[in-house]
């Protein structure tokens, strides 16, 4: 008998391009859609860049923005829980998976999985966010059936310090697609379209202007490194709300001339391979960041803040900062970086081929991880 297609159902705050979204893209790509069936509700008020994509590979968009109107949001939400006849529910909203996980059992889904993606909450501590936590941390080790964290930090930070003694929580590494860099990229062609001289060295960053991100840091870097190297530039990958903020620092040190802000995109890999020399990763707190992960297989040298979980270091070559250290060390690292040059892609991507950053491993375990809960229930019922 002909095994039937699991339907699950993957809750984001948007498909915008993100090191959660990337992934999800990733392990998209490599399902065996005779099995298994995605769906995404989107809570954000658009559906993301990646909407199209998704649909192309086969996965299906469900908007259910969440708006002023809480109860109207709840009704439409459990509406698309009930209609959709899911397997599972996967969400990947932090702390508001309690709320998620709490509705998909009150519609009688049987595996309702929350997933941490960072290790720490970026709201602030008052009271009422206290007690937000301690609710939805609750209902999550109430309702969950399965938990999984993107490193040990992240599982820690929704699941407890003692989250290891419980079976039902693991850890499952971000998968990255390999195929984009083993592909031949013109460097000059990039450079070209992103205003970039051709020959200066080139220190980038992929990140969206969050709080986490540190970009007010990672200016202060750029500034030291082109105060002893004034031909270098910049190259700064993302968006979000403190984007005109860490502009107007730029313009105030008088080198915004230097930096390459180029928005949101959706080739990164291109961007990588033919845009940057240096990766700088400044994090003041991650899960586990996509876009290290993808700077490695890039073949470049990482000088990352000791706040990012080490689980993400593949190549020896990476430089481990804290970010107590002065800015000017920092950027005697980076220069040191960029004096040794890339490395080898061939070999680099062999390297993140061998471990469970990669697509195909990380599809794999999630793939199976499905099939034993929906297995387990079929049997438990039967």
């Amino acid at each position: 008998m002909p095994q039937r297609r699991m339907r699950i159902l993957h809750v984001v705050g948007s498909m915008d391009p993100g090191g959660v979204e990337i992934w999800l893209i990733n392990v998209l790509k490599y399902i065996d859609r005779d099995l298994l069936e995605f769906h995404f509700c989107t809570f954000g008020r658009e559906p993301g860049l990646f909407a199209d994509e998704v649909e192309r590979l086969g996965g299906r968009i469900l908007p259910c923005p969440r708006g002023i109107n809480p109860w109207s949001f709840v009704r439409r939400f459990r509406k698309i829980l009930r209609d959709g006849k899911y397997d599972a529910v996967h969400s990947h909203v932090t702390l508001f998976s309690g709320a998620v996980l709490r509705w998909a059992h009150a519609e009688g889904i049987s595996m309702r999985i929350a997933h941490s993606h960072t290790s720490q909450d970026d709201k602030s501590d008052g009271p009422a966010r206290h007690f937000y936590r301690r609710v939805m941390k609750s209902w999550i080790n109430r309702y969950a059936t399965c938990g999984l964290g993107a490193s040990t930090p992240a599982a820690a930070a929704l699941f407890g310090g003692n989250w290891e003694e419980d079976e039902r929580f693991r850890i499952l590494h971000y998968g990255i697609d390999l195929r984009p860099f083993e592909m031949p990229i013109l460097r000059d062609k990039v450079r070209e379209e992103l205003g970039i001289p051709l020959s200066v060295p080139v220190v980038g960053h992929v990140g969206r202007f969050i709080a986490a991100k540190n970009h007010v840091f990672l200016v202060e870097i750029a500034k030291e490194i082109q105060r002893r190297h004034p031909e270098t530039h910049f190259l700064f990958v993302g968006d979000g709300p403190l984007k005109r903020k860490i502009e107007a620092q730029a313009r105030k040190l008088d080198f915004s001339d230097k930096i390459h802000f180029v928005g949101t995109r959706t080739d990164v890999p291109r961007l990588m391979l033919g845009g940057m020399d240096v990766f700088v990763f400044p994090s003041l707190w991650e899960g586990l960041p996509v876009t290290l992960i993808e700077a490695q297989a890039a073949g470049l040298r990482c000088i990352v803040s000791k706040t990012v979980a080490d689980e993400a270091d593949i190549l020896p070559e990476q430089i481990r900062l804290s970010l107590s250290t002065r800015c000017e060390v920092w950027a005697e690292k980076t220069i040191a970086a960029l004096n040794r040059g890339r490395i080898e892609s061939e070999s680099a991507v062999k390297a993140v081929a061998q471990t469970d950053f990669c697509a195909q491993r990380s599809t794999s375990f999630l793939s199976e991880l499905y099939e034993k809960a929906v297995r387990k229930y079929e049997h438990a019922i039967s």
